[in-house]
């Protein structure tokens, strides 16, 4: 079988986009440029995702962003989260990293039964001291990690019950058991090393229980069974692929986000690949109290 085109689905190059999912009641992707502070929205037209400017900015960084039901949609800025309504009009939900720690959050994820996780990144050479937080839709914040050094990627087994998570540094993919009814977790496992050609950023499951991983530095996309066998390998053409997701209402579009970190010609541009499988819809965010 030949190898999935993966094709150039933007207009212009961002900075460093991540984060992309597929807001289903309303049609469309969602994603952030981190450096840029901002988030972004738009609908695949013609190969191409519409993208005019910024649904919301921020003047930090911006590591993710998660929708509501209703539309309303919870940013994790450079420090603390934040709530945005429907008309732009933004209010300071939870701070998660102390103001003197050298640290910002980095990406985020619903669990299946809506609460959002967002982990922190190191700005410094400082190792194992990030957090991995949960906000439950009561406003508590829980602790699940303490010792990782770039929380990355995020999600969870079609049927909910193990949770993914990546620390970038160390080039680990963790799995956990994970009750989304109770809100429990279990003792962590190393599922996955990647210790060469690459690090593990952002990642997305199929229907099928396979991880979708994207590889920093190596400018692919593999595809993993559970137990850790690489099925597939996506050649993206620009070196920092950051993260993945499955998008459009039949969830069949893989959608491949990118950093302008290097002069390669299509670094910082958003790409689709059709690679013959199909996303789990994902929860939306819980919301706060609504």
């Amino acid at each position: 079988m030949s190898e999935p085109s993966v094709l150039v689905a933007s207009e212009r190059a961002y900075g460093l986009a991540e984060g992309p999912l597929w807001d289903a009641a309303r049609e469309r992707v969602l994603w952030v440029d981190i450096k840029a502070g901002a988030v972004h929205a738009g609908s695949l037209r013609d190969g191409v995702i519409d993208d005019a400017a910024p649904l919301v900015a921020f003047d930090e960084t911006v590591g993710a962003v998660v929708c509501a039901e209703d539309g309303h949609l919870l940013v994790a800025g450079a420090r603390d989260l934040y709530g945005v309504d429907t008309d732009g009009r933004r209010s300071p939900i939870a701070p998660l990293v102390d103001t003197d720690s050298h640290s910002r959050l980095n990406d985020g994820a619903c669990d299946p039964a809506g609460r959002f996780l967002v982990g922190g990144m190191a700005l410094g050479d400082r190792a194992g001291e990030e957090c991995l937080y949960r906000l439950a839709d009561d406003g508590r914040v829980t602790v699940i990690d303490d010792d990782l050094t770039l929380s990355n990627g995020l999600a969870w087994s079609p049927d909910g019950r193990v949770l993914y998570s990546v620390d970038t540094a160390p080039g680990i993919l963790y799995a956990r058991p994970y009750n989304a009814v109770s809100g429990s977790w279990g003792e962590r496992a190393v599922a996955l090393r990647i210790e060469n050609g690459g690090s593990p950023d952002g990642l997305c499951t199929d229907a099928a229980g396979n991880l979708w991983i994207a590889i920093w530095g190596a400018g692919q996309v593999r595809s993993y069974t559970p137990g850790g066998e690489l099925v597939a390998t996506l050649e993206v053409p620009t070196p920092h692929v950051t993260s993945v997701a499955f998008i459009e209402p039949e969830l069949d579009t893989l959608l491949i986000t990118s950093a302008h970190e290097d002069e390669s010609p299509n670094a910082g541009y958003l790409f689709t690949a059709h690679v013959g499988a199909r996303g789990t819809p994902l929860t939306s965010w819980a919301g706060m109290g609504r």
